[in-house]
């Protein structure tokens, strides 16, 4: 492993959201000093730089998080001060101790972190008082307030872009997947050749966790965020396309282990299977048209996968891996809108 791996991230963070961050610890700062007198407002500055985070919903509970950890770590820290002063082994024994505190009230990591971190600022750098206890609470809820305030006003981000590129770019490999296995029952094919379409359709399913990842995330990203409402719909979509086409990659996976298992050279020849081939060819315009990646334009192609497909007489040669073809065949007639008739 590279020692660089281990500090560097693969992709800087958004510029928008360094700025954001660099304005809310000034403003927190500038503000603690002004409205509460006392020491230097480390706390505000530190609550805003921590609160500021890529999405709303993801500020407001890092603004609860650092706010109920605070609170803890700074009245225990007064506690311990007012009883035994500040010296070192008080303060040693306060971090601990407010380590076991979160601990046995589950608190989130990050809260843990804070409650110990809480009470060893207030031993270091202030005398345990309750005033001083009292200013340093304020004084986080006022640069936590200040950092939510800031990511708000600031062009709150929306990660709906990334999402509708991952779904496109998951629809197209589930089309093309389509069409790399009717070229197979197609065309004579050798055994690496096999061996490489079954690994492009298994990759499928990392592809449906990044789409899902990033729905994810886009949901995230609108929650209480108020330039979310106009994309919430689309995000809907996006989410109802995934999760009507993730059967449609289970029966890709198992379509085409069944072409590997049973393969064989004369399987181009058989009428049958060029006909499942061509129903493959059809599920993949459907898979375009249904979701509108701009390959197929739904307002003029209408569905191509329109029957489901009928054979009365299969191969007595490859009966077994057509049955199997047309069972999953049916299930993708019926996902992509086909009527629920059997297969065979």
């Amino acid at each position: 492993m590279q020692v660089t791996a281990a500090f560097r991230s693969p992709q800087r963070s958004p510029l928008l959201q360094v700025l954001k961050t660099a304005i809310a610890v000034v403003a927190a700062w500038l503000a603690a000093a002004w409205l509460i007198q006392g020491p230097l407002p480390v706390f505000a500055a530190i609550a805003a730089l921590l609160v500021v985070q890529p999405s709303l919903n993801q500020s407001f509970a890092k603004a609860i998080e650092r706010s109920v950890g605070v609170v803890l770590g700074v009245v225990l820290a007064s506690l311990l001060g007012l009883a035994f002063g500040n010296a070192t082994w008080v303060i040693l024994i306060a971090a601990a101790a407010g380590l076991v505190l979160a601990w046995a009230v589950k608190i989130t990591p990050g809260g843990a972190n804070q409650v110990a971190i809480s009470a060893i600022l207030v031993l270091t750098l202030g005398t345990a008082t309750p005033g001083y206890a009292l200013d340093r609470i304020l004084e986080t809820l006022l640069g936590a307030f200040i950092g939510f305030i800031v990511n708000v006003a600031l062009v709150p981000p929306v990660a709906i872009a990334p999402a509708r590129e991952a779904m496109t770019a998951l629809v197209s490999e589930i089309s093309a997947s389509f069409v790399r296995l009717a070229d197979t029952l197609e065309q004579v094919q050798s055994r690496p050749g096999l061996e490489e379409v079954m690994l492009q359709a298994r990759l499928l399913r990392p592809m449906r966790d990044r789409a899902d990842a990033a729905l994810r995330t886009a949901a995230e990203s609108l929650t209480l965020n108020p330039r979310g409402g106009r994309h919430r719909q689309e995000l809907e979509e996006l989410r109802r396309v995934l999760d009507l086409y993730t059967p449609l990659i289970t029966q890709l996976i198992g379509m085409t282990r069944t072409v590997y298992d049973g393969y064989a050279q004369d399987l181009a020849t058989d009428p049958n299977v060029r006909a499942i081939a061509e129903q493959l060819r059809r599920a993949a315009h459907d898979v375009e048209r249904g979701f509108g990646t701009g390959a197929v334009d739904p307002r003029v192609e209408p569905p191509a996968l329109t029957a489901p497909l009928r054979i009365s007489h299969p191969s007595p040669d490859h009966w077994i891996l057509i049955g199997s073809l047309l069972e999953d065949l049916h299930r993708i007639h019926r996902t992509l809108g086909g009527e629920d008739a059997p297969a065979a």
